[in-house]
């Protein structure tokens, strides 16, 4: 599995919605995206990635596009 697909497949199992709509995601878009979902989210991404993500880092995870952005930091090491 490639880091797009894992990256994708924690949006998707998380909230439950098809790829297609992942494009333009942002934090409450869609009504399982609060801040529950949020966390869900961000323990999906930690595990599928084996990191954990910096307090300050979840808190700018605002979209779909941004989240790539933070995983791609050198801390993190994921590229999508």
């Amino acid at each position: 599995m490639t880091n797009l697909e894992k990256y994708n497949n924690a949006f998707t199992e998380t909230f439950e919605i098809t790829e297609d709509k992942l494009a333009n995601l942002k934090y409450q878009d869609i009504e399982a995206w609060d801040s529950v979902g949020h966390m869900s989210l961000i323990a999906a991404l930690e595990d599928a990635f084996d990191i954990m993500i910096d307090t300050d880092d979840i808190i700018d995870f605002s979209s779909y596009e941004k989240g790539k952005e933070i995983l791609a930091k050198e801390e993190y090491g994921v590229e999508i």
